[in-house]
């Protein structure tokens, strides 16, 4: 059963419903990124060891740097893995993981439904520069 749009709402009750829809959105995204970060920070991980190990420093601190480096890489991806899969062979997702990917495709659905296409993208665009105004004022790394 599609829902009605927008436009047999009060004004009021779109704004109660963008606001109830963008939190939704933002607390299952951020659930989810916090898994699936681990695998694309993985790849780049990989990329910057690459490279580092083709650094001609030799010496036994550059050498320790980069295998400190290397094994937290190992921990985080194996830590990771645990979250997102029960079944690393199989592939089967955790539950958890499993929901939280069909609860975000549903919330898109619904804000598509509610509010159009439009605002979907305006709620994702929030939601990225929200994520990127948290790294740039983050104080704990420096």
């Amino acid at each position: 059963m599609k829902m009605p749009q927008s436009n047999k709402f009060l004004p009021h009750e779109i704004n109660l419903i963008r606001r109830y829809l963008l939190w939704c959105f933002k607390t299952t995204r951020e659930d989810l990124d916090r898994i699936d970060r681990y695998f694309t920070q993985a790849l780049v991980d990989r990329r910057f060891l690459d490279i580092l190990l083709k650094n001609k420093e030799n010496s036994s601190e550059y050498q320790k740097k980069i295998a400190d480096f290397q094994s937290y890489m190992d921990i985080k991806e194996k830590n990771a893995l645990g979250k997102k899969y029960l079944n690393l062979k199989k592939k089967t997702l955790q539950p958890e993981y499993w929901y939280l990917q069909a609860r975000l495709a549903a919330i898109e659905q619904v804000i598509v439904e509610f509010l159009g296409k439009r605002e979907l993208k305006s709620i994702q665009g929030l939601y990225e520069n929200e994520m990127t105004r948290r790294i740039l004022e983050a104080r704990e790394h420096a």
